[in-house]
């Protein structure tokens, strides 16, 4: 059996499938697990959603910030952006059927030794408390409670973890943290103003959150995507950084591992439905 993680697809459903093919991937044999932004931004989110449910239990997908988005637009939480794109699977036939499978989706996960997440991991976090942490925001999701959440879940503050947190802030830290993280201060406070750059577009204070010293995860492979101008990082090989810019013009990149967390090899492909230069 091959395990292969593949960074933010983005909606972008011909790279995936070429990928796809390109690994010779099987359900019966194969797993996959995909870490975050299925949808938006790119032509094909109804295409990308359908292929990976159709996927069985041969594929795991995580929660990413667009993936919450499009459940916040399904139930009014949240207003369309002018450069969303995953209005076919609001238009779908089985919407209700694809959002209730978006909402059973983890928000973190941990396989062949990897802690994978969709955006970062607050430094003073455990890989067991960043998984317990996501269970909290999951049990919540998929709950008959999980539109009341939604209209709390967006905001800045608080802007850093502390254990006492209650209710919507606890809930609020932890999806941003997984979802939206590039930048934090070596104290955990999060930054989210910065959005183009790669690691050197550091606010004054703050850090790469993988940089920041003590970080509780520092000895673990993490396994991420979101930040497309960071890209694939050669020289770091416990960071996993999966999301390559596939919607804006780059590649949609995959690796497969072995087990011990050893990346037996990185797979890239063009993406043809590439739509316009910029962060993703």
């Amino acid at each position: 059996m091959a395990l292969y993680l593949i960074g933010d697809v983005q909606g972008c459903d011909a790279a995936l499938g070429q990928l796809l093919d390109t690994v010779a991937f099987s359900p019966s044999r194969d797993r996959l697990i995909v870490l975050g932004d299925l949808v938006n931004r790119g032509p094909a989110s109804l295409a990308a959603l359908r292929r990976l449910v159709a996927l069985g239990d041969a594929a795991q997908t995580l929660l990413g910030n667009h993936d919450l988005h499009l459940l916040g637009l399904a139930c009014g939480v949240r207003r369309p952006h002018r450069l969303d794109t995953a209005t076919d699977v609001l238009a779908a036939p089985e919407r209700e059927a694809l959002l209730r499978w978006l909402r059973q989706r983890p928000l973190a996960w941990r396989e062949h030794d990897v802690l994978m997440v969709h955006a970062g991991v607050l430094p003073s976090w455990t890989s067991a408390q960043t998984l317990a942490l996501a269970a909290e925001v999951q049990a919540v999701l998929r709950s008959a409670d999980w539109a009341d959440f939604l209209q709390q879940m967006y905001g800045n503050e608080p802007d850093r973890w502390q254990g006492d947190l209650q209710g919507a802030d606890r809930l609020r830290v932890i999806v941003n943290a997984l979802t939206r993280l590039r930048f934090c201060t070596p104290d955990g406070r999060m930054e989210f103003a910065t959005k183009e750059g790669g690691a050197a577009a550091a606010p004054p204070g703050y850090l790469p959150w993988f940089d920041v010293p003590g970080r509780r995860t520092a000895g673990e492979v993490l396994a991420f995507g979101h930040w497309s101008t960071l890209g694939w990082i050669d020289n770091r090989p416990t960071l996993l950084s999966l999301d390559t810019g596939c919607v804006w013009g780059g590649c949609l990149t995959a690796v497969r591992l072995e087990p011990g967390a050893h990346v037996a090899e990185r797979i890239q492909v063009r993406c043809p439905q590439a739509q316009r230069p910029g962060p993703a």
